[in-house]
């Protein structure tokens, strides 16, 4: 890493002799001198006590980059000044502050220490679930302190700043690791256009080698392992937290640079593209089944298969593991025209599928909410053909197991008033679909009037018909 890093001095400017309109030298009068010594005396000596222990890497924020950093913060925290920490606090999901001047890292006391004269001490737990008391009390702890001592000595010198966040919490679920991690990594760091350190608590070596891809493009830099390295790393200014708009969503007014959920998709193709480039059209349009085991299985899912074949679809399943690499998964839902899945988790590999693909979510009894403001909102703003199929009593496994009128049944929403765990102890983690096949195919044939209609902005299609 220390190849990458480069020393800029501040440039030395000679200060001109005193002259009046025409270019001609005037003398200057004693008392004038006086003044202007006196000015530089004081000046000198309040930098000094602020600055003299700050590394000669470290650079005063610019206007334009202001700009950009002022947008990028939270409303409480807009505009920073040099030297300091401010804490925004206000958001339902997420705690964020920022640092700005002469920040370094110690990994030993899980302490980023800034240099200044106004004294200060914060506390946060860097992960977009603040309102989760449970799961944030797994997450690390990180202390931000302002002081005006002497500090550790830089081992590593970084002259970009840092974003620095947890991958705690509920990773190792997809939808989780895109909604509380990916996305609000991309919210809070793409702007610095790969000019960016990141800084990882709760470090997984796994999550790091699967979103191999996607960190490459967010910073040109290997992730640290903030925990594990004990060196003290110095940087102009750093960001602990991440920002999140909602569940899978932008809002490009909250953005530095306008982004969107569609810019995030480009994103990602830009991040997979190595993988896309030998992508084939197919002759019939492209089914990705992506099915769950154990719950919420899809228990007629062979004759499910059959008939899509038959209706002249070219069917695929998938099954993903937490194993599975995600480039691949990437590359078979970028190449897909129809996306069909059971409500959960898994649902979240809509954000791989170029707009103008369908996407239909098969919605267990119970689920409704969690399946429109999870999943269906967010693919309809990604330009995604949203489908919702809702499975009537006879096709829940609930209908055999606890009979027509029983509340279960009946009444989800009284249920689900009881609180999440019950709704998924009984709707998500006891719940299997076997589909009416005679309605099901009622939704695949509207699927395929809308593919026929020309309505999947297909480029390589586009292009054929030009031709």
């Amino acid at each position: 890493m220390a190849k990458n890093h480069r020393i800029v001095f501040s440039e030395q400017h000679s200060i001109p002799a005193s002259s009046d309109y025409s270019g001609n030298r005037k003398a200057t009068s004693p008392l004038l001198r006086f003044f202007f010594l006196s000015f530089f005396a004081v000046t000198f000596i309040i930098l000094c006590s602020s600055t003299i222990l700050y590394p000669f890497f470290y650079f005063p924020v610019t206007e334009a980059e202001s700009q950009i950093l002022n947008r990028a913060s939270s409303s409480l925290c807009s505009f920073i000044s040099n030297n300091s920490i401010c804490c925004d606090r206000s958001a339902f999901r997420t705690d964020i502050c920022f640092l700005h001047g002469d920040v370094r890292t110690h990994s030993l006391s899980n302490t980023i220490f800034l240099q200044s004269v106004v004294l200060r001490q914060e506390t946060i737990r860097p992960y977009t679930r603040k309102w989760e008391k449970t799961i944030m009390a797994i997450v690390s702890e990180l202390r931000l302190r302002a002081i005006s001592g002497p500090t550790l000595s830089c081992d590593v010198v970084h002259p970009f700043p840092a974003v620095v966040f947890s991958t705690g919490g509920y990773t190792g679920n997809v939808f989780h690791e895109f909604n509380d991690g990916i996305i609000p990594l991309y919210l809070t760091a793409r702007h610095h256009n790969r000019d960016v350190v990141l800084l990882i608590l709760d470090h997984h070596n796994w999550w790091v080698s699967r979103y191999a891809e996607i960190l490459s493009r967010i910073s040109r830099f290997p992730p640290i392992n903030f925990s594990n390295d004990s060196r003290t790393h110095c940087f102009p200014s750093a960001t602990v937290g991440l920002h999140i708009h909602d569940d899978l969503t932008i809002d490009p007014t909250q953005t530095p640079l306008n982004n969107s959920i569609i810019g995030f998709r480009q994103f990602l193709d830009d991040a997979y593209a190595p993988r896309l480039r030998w992508l084939k059209v197919a002759e019939k349009p492209n089914l990705v089944l992506v099915l769950r085991h154990g719950s919420r299985t899809v228990e007629n899912e062979g004759d499910l298969v059959a008939m899509a074949t038959e209706m002249g679809f070219r069917v695929g399943i998938l099954r993903p593991e937490k194993t599975t690499e995600l480039a691949s998964i990437y590359r078979i839902m970028n190449g897909s025209d129809v996306m069909i899945g059971v409500h959960g988790a898994a649902m979240t590999h809509f954000l791989f599928m170029r707009p103008g693909a369908v996407f239909v979510q098969i919605i267990p009894l119970g689920t409704e909410w969690a399946a429109e403001t999870y999943y269906g909102a967010p693919a309809r703003r990604m330009g995604l053909r949203y489908v919702a199929y809702k499975v009537r009593v006879e096709e829940s496994s609930l209908w055999r197991e606890y009979g027509r009128e029983h509340p279960v049944v009946r009444e989800p929403g009284k249920i689900n008033a009881r609180g999440w765990e019950e709704t998924k102890r009984v709707y998500l983690d006891r719940q299997n679909v076997s589909l009416d096949l005679g309605r099901f195919r009622r939704t695949l044939e509207g699927v395929r009037r809308y593919l026929d209609g020309g309505r999947l902005r297909r480029p390589e299609e586009a292009e054929g018909r030009r031709k």
